[in-house]
C-alpha cells in the first residue's frame, strides 16, 4: 500500500484555501435556505447584468467600463450610504438611462441587480480618478 501522507499534505492546504474563497451574498442570511436563495439571486443578477449592462459598464470586480462615461458597478456599490433598498429604488426609478437604450427595470430585476452589485462593496475599495 502506498504512503498517502505527501498527497494529503499537498491537498489539505488547497482544500482549506478553496473553502475560504466562498462568495456570500450581501445581507444577514442565517439559515442555509436563505443563503442558497441569496446566492441564487446574486448569480441571476450577474447573468442579467452581463447580458444587459456589460456593453457599457464593468459589472464585475476591478475592471474598466467599456464606455468610459459609464460608472463601474464597483464604483456605484462603494458609494457612501448606499444600501440594498436605496440602490434597488434608484435602479427601478432611474430616469437617466440613455434614451437610445429604452431600458426599464421591474422591481424584481432591480432587486436582483442590487444583490449582485452589493457583492462588489469592499472596505478596501479605492476609487479611480
Amino acid at each position: 500500500m502506498q504512503n498517502t501522507k505527501p498527497l494529503v499534505a499537498l491537498i489539505a492546504p488547497i482544500a482549506l484555501t478553496l473553502g475560504a474563497c466562498q462568495i456570500t451574498p450581501a445581507g444577514n442570511a442565517t439559515d442555509s435556505a436563505s443563503q442558497a436563495l441569496g446566492t441564487s439571486e446574486v448569480a441571476q443578477g450577474l447573468a442579467f447584468v452581463q447580458a444587459s449592462c456589460a456593453d457599457c459598464h464593468a459589472v464585475e470586480g476591478l475592471m474598466l467600463s467599456p464606455n468610459p462615461d459609464a460608472p463601474t458597478f464597483a464604483s456605484i456599490a462603494n458609494r457612501e450610504g448606499l444600501t440594498k433598498d436605496t440602490l434597488t429604488t434608484w435602479l427601478v426609478d432611474a430616469h437617466d438611462y440613455p434614451a437610445v437604450m429604452e431600458f426599464d427595470l421591474t422591481p424584481a430585476q432591480g432587486h436582483m441587480i442590487a444583490q449582485h452589485m452589493l457583492t462588489l462593496k469592499s472596505p478596501n475599495y479605492v476609487p479611480d480618478n
